[in-house]
């Protein structure tokens, strides 16, 4: 099943023209609002902390490994003598990674859908920014809008869940995983004649079996897609066929 690392900002220090905080204290609020949209279409993450640093972040993910995408989040800010005059969003991903290429082009057309001014989202590559280059994976860092111009940072403020969606439709597309829509979190029990319930990575019979679920076991249920719950169970959050879950 799908595993990413999630990296919002840590720069405390840009704050937003509207007042509202700092780039790290908006960036966790997104963060915050994207969580939901991953455990209900089955990705498991792992997300830095805000005493983090960007080097940081990147030194846990390699250490750990095993993550399919590493996704940065940031706001801009303009250069010296421009301050508040630019608008836009950036998705920065590194050369040479095809992946990652393709990824950033992804998060660029749904963002578009979003953003008021479309013809200003643009994908970028770079070999300036560590969190595109130096990641065991592929990796985007995505630059939403700019919080030293007020329309930008208050849009910003204004649509953090209309954000937070766009960017899972993204993941799932990049990952060749459903969307689900986040539901009420439930708590259910595996009911089968004794075998155990196969938790899948993909919601399908022919889905690779990432473990075995006795009979009379207790998941959580977080989203539901065409008779599978994405379920979470010992420490994986996968689909599990729905009519052996009773709720």
């Amino acid at each position: 099943m799908p595993k990413i690392y999630l990296s919002p900002s840590t720069q405390e220090a840009n704050t937003y023209v509207t007042g509202s905080g700092s780039e790290e204290y908006n960036m966790n609020l997104l963060a915050d609002e994207l969580e939901p949209y991953l455990y209900a279409s089955g990705i498991q993450f792992l997300r830095n902390k805000p005493e983090m640093t960007a080097a940081s972040s990147i030194a846990q993910a390699n250490a750990i490994g095993g993550f399919d995408f590493y996704l940065a989040l940031h706001s801009n800010a303009a250069g010296e003598g421009n301050e508040g005059n630019v608008r836009g969003i950036l998705v920065f991903y590194y050369p040479t990674s095809e992946a990652g290429h393709t990824a950033a082009e992804i998060f660029a057309a749904n963002l578009r859908e979003i953003y008021p001014l479309p013809n200003l989202v643009r994908t970028m590559p770079t070999t300036a920014l560590g969190e595109v280059r130096q990641p065991h994976c592929p990796a985007n860092l995505i630059e939403i809008g700019y919080h030293d111009n007020y329309a930008d940072a208050l849009w910003i403020e204004n649509n953090r869940e209309a954000i937070a969606q766009s960017l899972a439709r993204g993941l799932t597309e990049i990952l060749g995983i459903p969307f689900v829509y986040p539901q009420a979190v439930r708590a259910g029990t595996v009911r089968t004649s004794g075998s155990p319930l196969r938790l899948r990575a993909y919601p399908s019979a022919q889905g690779e079996t990432v473990a075995l679920m006795p009979n009379g076991t207790s998941v959580t249920i977080y989203g539901s897609y065409q008779g599978w719950y994405v379920v979470h169970y010992g420490g994986l959050v996968g689909y599990a066929a729905a009519a052996y879950i009773e709720i």
